[in-house]
């Protein structure tokens, strides 16, 4: 529980996900379609596998009750699991989803007691009888998939050919071995950005030589390296490799950080420095950002990081400043073919608005004397390519605001007044449709985001004022008329969602 949000990254900023609607009625009929939006998410889930009912349910209850004794630890845990006998140990046991009869008195009224907790979490009833069990263990699958469950405490259930993007931690209280074991680690091996770019198997006995011995088997004796991170310092300190009889070094992060220090140091701006330059300094600043991505996983990380919080703001600004210059000049390939930016990495440790308007909270108990903190509000703007579009509309905020006692409220209504008059304004000059305008306006904000996916060729043809769709220009016109009010659109979402 100490270490759940770093393990599960639920400390890292948020990104898109499809998220199913409709759990309640796939559970209930196996033909039901999913429904999906668009929603923000933050971190990834988890498994917990464990040796036996008993010990499942031994660990439920501790579970349940260390997080009543600490409420700051309390998660969203499930618990399942059914009659299965296990007659191979290479390989899992193949448990009945569909019943638990099998299961004893005591065994069954403690998963109704677990199931009852559930339906109170989550509005549901469900039950361990033969009708609504299946329904159960439906709804909980889906619930884990799309991150609504924080862990699931099981036998062997879900631990084969069971699919969840958002799982990335696996808790191991079980003897595995062979095949078994590589089924269940591959539970977390489905990657879904660029921040899960691995699963995390949280071992509690001692399987490495049954780990070395199921990934020798699909592989060969030197597989175990394709397959396992290096160790904490390996990718702290670097480390060296020998291939193909030629040995290599692989910097790690401390190395990465003297050069980043001793080739750029602060107060620094890379731009008119030459392209050369600054295409070093956005593959040293990669190798950082994946390294720092690898390194907070391990639990020695808390605490060793090398650049201060104002530092690392610094670097994200230059890094996502550049970003923003070569995406201008992108269609240059032999400027940006051996590029590669990691924004999604970059999201994961900036700062949020709900930071900033804290900041700017202080910055008004001080009556504006303390002038170190706008300072650290443009800062933590700069450094965050999500904040940037908003940073004359913060800075608005901050000049116009009295004395209030909550800020957030006065953020949201200032936020919300100058929407809707720059709203009207666009309507206004560019001539749109205000019905259809208005009506794409609340969806794009209701869902959460600006795509192709939520604003089609339809969407932008219903507002646009009338044109000419024929004679000689009038094509190209039109066509270049529907990317303005696109990129208008999507300029506007950018400054007001939050």
């Amino acid at each position: 529980l100490t270490h759940f949000d770093q393990k599960t990254m639920r400390n890292s900023s948020v990104y898109s996900f499809r998220s199913i609607t409709n759990i309640e009625e796939m559970a209930k009929d196996r033909d039901v379609e999913a429904v999906k939006k668009s929603i923000k998410r933050k971190g990834f889930n988890s498994i917990f596998c464990t040796s036996s009912i008993k010990a499942a349910k031994v660990y439920y209850d501790e579970f349940r009750k260390q997080m009543d004794d600490n409420p700051i630890l309390r998660k969203k845990i499930a618990l399942i699991y059914s009659y299965g006998v296990n007659t191979d140990d290479n390989y899992l046991a193949d448990e009945d989803s569909d019943s638990t009869d099998a299961l004893s008195t005591d065994d069954r009224a403690f998963l109704q007691s677990a199931i009852d907790d559930y339906n109170k979490e989550f509005g549901t009833q469900y039950d361990t009888s033969g009708t609504l069990f299946p329904n159960y263990y439906k709804d909980l699958s889906l619930r884990l998939k799309n991150g609504e469950v924080d862990m699931v405490i099981v036998v062997d259930m879900f631990l084969t050919g069971f699919d969840a993007a958002t799982l990335n931690t696996l808790w191991v209280d079980k003897h595995l071995r062979q095949h078994g074991l590589i089924q269940a680690f591959s539970r977390t091996n489905r990657v879904l950005n660029s921040v899960k770019a691995y699963g995390n198997i949280v071992c509690f006995r001692n399987l490495r030589k049954e780990v070395d011995d199921a990934i020798s088997l699909f592989g060969d004796d030197s597989a175990s390296g394709l397959v396992l991170l290096k160790s904490y310092s390996d990718y702290y300190n670097g480390y060296d490799e020998t291939v193909d009889g030629k040995s290599k070094h692989h910097m790690g992060y401390v190395e990465d950080i003297d050069i980043l220090q001793s080739d750029y140091p602060l107060p620094y701006d890379s731009y008119g420095a030459g392209e050369e330059y600054e295409k070093k300094f956005i593959t040293l600043f990669g190798s950082i950002l994946r390294l720092q991505n690898i390194l907070r996983s391990f639990d020695e990380f808390d605490g060793q990081q090398i650049l201060t919080e104002a530092e690392m703001q610094d670097y994200l600004s230059i890094y996502t400043g550049l970003h923003e210059k070569y995406k201008v000049v992108k269609a240059k390939e032999d400027v940006t073919a051996d590029i590669v930016f990691e924004m999604e990495l970059v999201k994961q440790i900036v700062v949020n608005i709900d930071y900033i308007i804290e900041l700017v909270a202080k910055y008004q108990a001080s009556n504006h004397k303390d002038k170190t903190i706008p300072v650290d509000i443009y800062r933590a703007i700069d450094s965050n390519p999500e904040l940037k579009p908003k940073k004359e509309l913060i800075q608005r905020f901050i000049e116009s605001i009295n004395d209030t006692d909550n800020t957030a409220d006065a953020w949201v209504a200032f936020r919300d007044t100058e929407k809707e008059k720059e709203l009207t304004i666009l309507i206004e000059r560019e001539k749109l449709n205000k019905e259809y305008t208005e009506r794409l306006i609340e969806k794009l904000f209701r869902v959460g985001v600006f795509d192709d996916s939520t604003v089609s060729d339809a969407d932008i043809s219903a507002i646009m004022p009338p044109m000419g769709r024929f004679g000689a220009g009038n094509m190209e016109a039109r066509l270049e008329k529907k990317q303005h009010i696109y990129e208008l659109l999507n300029d506007f979402f950018l400054k007001y969602y939050d």
